[in-house]
Order: C-alpha cells, then sequence, then structure tokens
C-alpha cells in the first residue's frame, strides 16, 4: 500500500504534504497538551528516537515557514489551534515519510492530536477540524497533500504491546470506509464509559487512536476531487489492517488547484 501511496503522491506533485500523526510525549507533555497543534518552521529534525532501533536514519525534513504560517490563518477561521516553531519528529511521522517521500526532499506542515492525555476533545470536534483543513487547503495556491496516519489497536508500552483486537479494527475501518459520519461519532467519547466497556483498556487506547484516524471530514475530501486525473488508490480493508498492525500507517490526497 506505501508503494502505491508513493507513486501517487509523486505523481501529484505536491508543494507540501501536511502529516496529521498522535506524537507520543516527544514534544508535548501533561504541563503542556495542545487538543491540536501544528508546525510552522523551516525545517524539522527526526527521527527523535534511536535510528538503530528504529531503523530510520536521522533526517532534517524541510518545512516553510510561510506556508504553514499562512495554513494556520486558514485554519483559524473555524478551529481553535496552537502552533510551534520547533518539533522534534518522532516515529509517527518518520515512519510514513521513509516511506511516501524516502528522499525527504517535501516541504512537512506537522500536525499533532492529543490521543494520550485526558481530557481529549470530543470526536465531533476531531471531525470540524479535519473539515477545517481541507478548507485551508482549498484557500491556498499551492498544491497539499493530506496524510493521516497512525495504527488502529495498540497498546505501547504495556503487557498488551504487540496485540490488536482484529473484531474491533475490523468495525471501526468499515465505518472508516463507508465515510459514515454518524457511526464513527457515535463511538464512546468519554472515557468512563469506557471504562464500563468490556476490555477498559482495549476500547480506551481504541478511543485514544481514534482521535487521529476519525478526521473524516478529510476522509470526505479524499473521495471527492482527484487532481489532474490521479485517482489515489483504495487499498482493501485487509490491507490496511495489516499495515496498522504493523505500527503507523496513513492515507493520502492532494488538494489545490489543477
Amino acid at each position: 500500500a506505501f508503494d502505491q501511496m508513493r507513486v501517487d503522491l509523486e505523481a501529484s506533485k505536491p508543494d507540501a504534504i501536511v502529516v496529521i500523526a498522535a506524537e507520543h510525549f516527544a514534544n508535548f507533555f501533561m504541563n503542556n497538551m495542545p487538543s491540536f497543534a501544528l508546525g510552522m518552521a523551516d525545517s524539522y529534525d527526526g527521527p527523535i528516537e534511536d535510528p538503530g532501533w528504529l531503523g530510520i536514519d536521522k533526517h532534517q525534513v524541510p518545512g516553510n515557514r510561510d506556508l504553514s504560517h499562512r495554513f494556520i490563518e486558514q485554519v483559524m477561521h473555524t478551529s481553535d489551534v496552537s502552533y510551534a516553531e520547533e518539533w522534534k519528529f518522532d516515529h509517527g511521522i518518520m515512519v510514513p515519510l521513509h516511506f511516501l517521500t524516502p528522499r525527504y526532499d517535501t516541504p512537512v506542515i506537522p500536525i499533532n492530536i492529543n490521543c494520550q492525555g485526558p481530557p481529549l476533545s470530543p470526536l465531533h470536534r476531531s471531525w470540524t477540524f479535519g473539515e477545517s483543513l481541507r478548507a485551508a487547503c482549498d484557500a491556498l495556491p499551492e498544491r497539499i497533500a493530506i496524510v493521516g496516519t497512525g495504527g488502529i489497536s495498540h497498546w505501547p508500552a504495556t503487557p498488551d504491546s504487540g496485540k490488536i483486537n482484529v473484531e474491533w479494527d475490523l468495525d471501526f475501518m468499515d465505518r472508516w470506509c463507508r465515510n459514515d459520519r454518524a457511526a464513527l461519532l457515535g463511538l464512546p467519547a468519554h472515557p468512563g464509559e469506557l471504562l464500563r466497556a468490556q476490555d477498559d483498556r482495549t476500547h480506551f487506547r481504541e478511543l485514544c487512536k481514534l482521535r487521529t484516524d476519525a478526521l473524516a471530514g478529510i476522509r470526505a475530501s479524499w473521495t471527492a476531487r482527484p487532481i489532474s486525473g490521479v485517482s489515489l488508490s483504495r487499498p482493501s480493508l485487509e490491507t490496511r489492517l495489516r499495515g496498522c498492525s504493523l505500527g503507523e500507517t496513513g492515507r493520502a490526497t492532494v488538494q489545490g488547484r489543477s
């Protein structure tokens, strides 16, 4: 799936790539945890992890401060966001870039959604944020690609690390592939509700990751307007789940002027 995404992305010739991720306390901690944060710098360093462990060498990834500034201004018309002029990329961003832009030659605008430190933003706010990103892409003359990253069910740094909940993943991906707004936003939206679920750790972690994966306002954009005749591939549900079970994965689109 990544190989085909890279081909489609290169054919679309984006001026910049927005990468939406849920970082892992690399830049933000509980003393300063924005719900939605965007990067605004001319370059970013990563990965923050040990390259030998991750299998990705350290790189300076290009940004575009001017474009990021204008992009953030547009997003702020409909969503309240934070921004950062310093940002260290962790595996949530570096793994997709490693496969999609192996030359690291396209400017990146990173976005972090708080998926790990309650209180978490309500799901409908994530949907609205996705719509804000689409509107920002439409308002600017540059061609902007959006890559949504993240796993589905997984529990890093816990006794359940390496496990997945196949039944929940299949149900979620069915809602996702149907772009079913009501079904996605109808999932439990408060940790207290999840503690009463059959497996509280499973569902709580899945809900956290959903903050990244449920930007269905963007998802609708992906299917609506192919650019210059480029039709992005739609991997099978099984392919997506294989990618998610291995770690970070994503989908991409390009929005801008033909």
